[in-house]
């Protein structure tokens, strides 16, 4: 019994050594445990609309099909962000092309993402199939962003709302240098 008892207390010990490693990372010579990471972890992607939020944003575009609206693309889709609760200091589509604070650029867009162009903004619906919607001629409706009419006026920009922004929408990315 002694025997077996022995190579299983080094067993058990061993996995423990192991997980407090595990729990462990090394950085710039200094060893942090998983807490402190998390303390310093960057929290963007945190902060980032989530695939629901973006469910919410579309439902809210979705809905105002229904709603009379006077106005552009952009005071539109400010509209729908805003019914949605999430606000921005209105900013038009050359500003949100150009980037403004409480949006970050993102190369692959989600539901409820922007997708902008220099003069035009709509909310991106279903990716997959480069469906958005926005303000059009006939009033609101969806469109494929990837579309000859949409491909003259370049590559568009997609950008995702930042939550909890202090400031979203207030200061023109562009005006301060970046």
């Amino acid at each position: 019994m002694r025997s077996c008892l022995k190579p299983a207390a080094v067993a058990l010990f061993s996995l423990l050594t192991l997980s407090a490693a595990w729990g462990q990372e090394q950085l710039d010579g200094h060893v942090r445990t998983a807490e402190q990471l998390d303390d310093t972890y960057d929290r963007t992607a945190d902060r980032m609309l989530t695939p629901d939020d973006g469910l919410s944003v579309i439902a809210a575009a979705l809905d105002s099909r229904t709603l009379r609206h006077s106005g552009d693309c952009s005071h539109l889709v400010h509209a729908i962000y805003e019914r949605a609760g999430f606000q921005y200091t209105y900013a038009s589509s050359t500003d949100l092309y150009i980037g403004v604070e409480g949006f970050e650029r993102v190369a692959q867009p989600q539901p409820g993402d922007l997708v902008v162009w220099r003069g035009h903004v709509g909310i991106v619906v279903k990716p997959s199939r480069h469906i958005f919607f926005s303000f059009r001629s006939a009033g609101p409706g969806t469109d494929d962003y990837t579309s000859r009419y949409w491909a003259r006026r370049g590559r568009p920009r997609f950008y995702r709302y930042m939550k909890n922004d202090p400031c979203a929408g207030c200061v023109l990315r562009a005006r301060r240098g970046e």
